[in-house]
C-alpha cells in the first residue's frame, strides 16, 4: 500500500470462519493501516438491494416521507403525552409505510410479522401466483384449463438440477 497501487480489496463469505468475521477484519486492518490505508466495510447482500435512485425514486421517496410525517403526527395526538415524552402503547404505533393492492398504506409491525417468511424474506402469500395460468395463456404455452395446478412458491434448496427430479 505503499507504492502507487491506492486500493485493495478483501472478499469473504459470511461461513468461512467463526472468529474471521467481517467486523474483525475490519479493525484488524483498521488497526495495521495506521495513516497509510483506511477502510470501508462493503455489505454485498445490502448493496444489491438497491442501486442508483432514479428521479421517480426521489419523487417517491419524498412523497412516503411527507405522508409518514402525517402520519406521526396524527399518531401523536391519540398517544398519552408526558413532560417531553410520548408514550405510545398501541399496537399500531408501529407501522412500515408501502403500495397495499395499489393503495399507499401503514402496516402495523404485528401485523406483518403474521405474513412474512423471515427465513427467505418474502410475504407469506405471493399475490401474483395467481396470474400464472393467465401468463401461460398470453405467452402462448399449450395448457390445459381443465388441467391445471395452481403452484405454491417452493424455495429451491438444492446446488444442483435435474430433470429427471422435475428441476
Amino acid at each position: 500500500m505503499k507504492t502507487d497501487i491506492q486500493r485493495g480489496l478483501v472478499l469473504r463469505n459470511e461461513k468461512c470462519h467463526e472468529h474471521y468475521t467481517t467486523e474483525f477484519l475490519y479493525n484488524l486492518y483498521s488497526s495495521e493501516g495506521k495513516g497509510i490505508f483506511d477502510c470501508r466495510i462493503n455489505v454485498l447482500g445490502h448493496l444489491q438491494q438497491g442501486g442508483a435512485p432514479t428521479p421517480f425514486d426521489r419523487n417517491y421517496g419524498t412523497k412516503l416521507g411527507v405522508k409518514a410525517v402525517l402520519w406521526i403526527e396524527v399518531a401523536m395526538v391519540g398517544c398519552v403525552p408526558l413532560p417531553g415524552r410520548v408514550f405510545a402503547n398501541s399496537g399500531d404505533s408501529a407501522c412500515v409505510i408501502g403500495l397495499r393492492k395499489k393503495v399507499v398504506a401503514f402496516s402495523p409491525v404485528t401485523e406483518l410479522k403474521k405474513v412474512t417468511d423471515f427465513e427467505h424474506r418474502l410475504p407469506q402469500e405471493q399475490w401474483w401466483l395467481n396470474l400464472r395460468l393467465m401468463l401461460k395463456m398470453l405467452a402462448n404455452y399449450q395448457i390445459s384449463l381443465t388441467e391445471y395446478i395452481s403452484g405454491k412458491m417452493e424455495h429451491v434448496t438444492r446446488r444442483t438440477l435435474s430433470i429427471e427430479k422435475g428441476f
